[in-house]
């Protein structure tokens, strides 16, 4: 019988894909908009740090994307980081999530 954890993980990523696919591509255009200017007026412009910790993908290597989505949707109580989750879905949180462990070709 297969590991529970592993059948947990792949319906996980399964769920992340068609949550992200909900996304048209005009909100995605909106949500990189977000990040560069929002996120990064605290993580810095190239997300390498400055108010906020750095969050380039190399930072965020370790980390799946359902938990950074629940940083970005609830904040970090007691540091500057935001609650977002009034702005901005479940769904559109795990879309930056994976957006931004996502190494960038410009």
């Amino acid at each position: 019988m297969a590991d529970a954890g592993l059948i947990a993980a792949a319906l996980m990523a399964v769920a992340s894909v068609s949550l992200a696919a909900e996304i048209s591509p005009q909100r995605q255009a909106e949500l990189e908009h977000m990040v560069i200017q929002d996120c990064g007026s605290c993580h810095g412009l190239t997300m390498k740090g400055g108010l906020g910790k750095p969050i380039t993908p190399a930072d965020l290597a370790g980390f799946d994307p359902e938990g950074l989505a629940a940083i970005i949707l609830d904040g970090v109580p007691g540091t500057a980081m935001p609650p977002w989750r009034p702005l901005i879905s479940e769904a559109e949180a795990l879309w930056i999530a994976d957006y931004l462990k996502t190494e960038k070709t410009e």
